[in-house]
């Protein structure tokens, strides 16, 4: 196993929830190192009330959240803030980047100086799951990938969520970002559980197959997910979306076909350089 994991477990009494509905949320949060961004260097507890405030005060109410480029010291904030402001039990996977080397991709200590752990992708769940860590193809110069699954038994659903290579010069640099081509193809894979429903979201960092921009290799890529599953934005035939970073859609929500009743991209937000992205389904 790559990296390493940190699994929270709240004690509290879940609230009843519908078993045939289901919705999700990723967002890519941009508070570990990129000082562009205005959670950059964000402590535990601001983190997890504006992760919390834009799960519970937007059109569709997260029972699964995916986050990336969050801060595994802030885990256990979170976990907690949820309960307490939602009245359900949660439990969280998360998985911190190990740098090429091997040593923990740190988080930017935050404005105090107190660290905040490795940067990590996360999945939260109301009420009971297990997770497992799937680690990914990965160019040895940067940073290890890895997909965390949340296997929620009450639902019947194997959620997995991650954070994929960007391709640029510092990353998988090769032509056509093969690292990523690999990963793409290892997650399709992955999701797959028999008898569970997947659900498959993150920051992909591929443009959709429709969209004309970004890398046609990535482009290309991410077809076959389009082909097993709908996304949540798309439109009809045509495999384009929302933008969700700086005019492109790289952030992805991906469930059964026929079963997406509503897609919300929450273009207010200006905290990260990625905007959330939330879906509706009916199970």
């Amino acid at each position: 196993m790559v990296g390493h994991v940190l699994l929270l477990v709240a004690g509290l009494l879940t609230a009843p929830a519908r078993v045939d509905q289901l919705s999700v949320m990723t967002w890519n949060v941009c508070t570990g190192t990129n000082s562009d961004c205005r959670l950059y260097r964000a402590s535990s507890v601001e983190l997890a009330e504006t992760i919390g405030t834009y799960a519970l005060n937007q059109p569709v109410k997260p029972d699964v959240i995916f986050l990336q480029e969050f801060c595994t010291g802030a885990t256990g904030t979170l976990k907690s803030w949820l309960e307490q402001r939602t009245g359900r039990r949660w439990t969280i996977g998360s998985w911190g980047l190990l740098a090429g080397g091997g040593a923990p991709y740190a988080c930017h200590p935050d404005r105090l100086g107190r660290p905040r752990g490795a940067q990590s992708i996360a999945v939260a769940v109301a009420g009971d799951a297990t997770f497992k860590i799937h680690p990914l193809p990965a160019p040895p110069w940067y940073v290890k990938r890895a997909a965390v699954c949340a296997t929620v038994p009450a639902r019947k659903v194997h959620a997995c969520g991650t954070h994929l290579s960007s391709g640029a010069q510092y990353d998988d640099r090769q032509p056509g970002a093969p690292y990523r081509t690999r990963q793409l193809k290892r997650l399709l894979e992955l999701a797959t559980k028999p008898g569970y429903r997947a659900i498959i979201g993150g920051d992909l960092n591929v443009a959709p197959p429709d969209s004309g921009y970004g890398s046609a290799a990535g482009r290309r890529a991410v077809v076959p997910f389009y082909r097993a599953y709908q996304e949540c934005d798309q439109r009809g035939a045509r495999r384009t979306g929302r933008w969700t970073r700086e005019g492109k859609k790289l952030d992805y929500l991906f469930a059964p076909k026929g079963t997406v009743r509503r897609c919300h991209v929450d273009r207010r937000v200006t905290l990260s350089d990625h905007k959330p992205v939330y879906v509706k389904l009916a199970l």
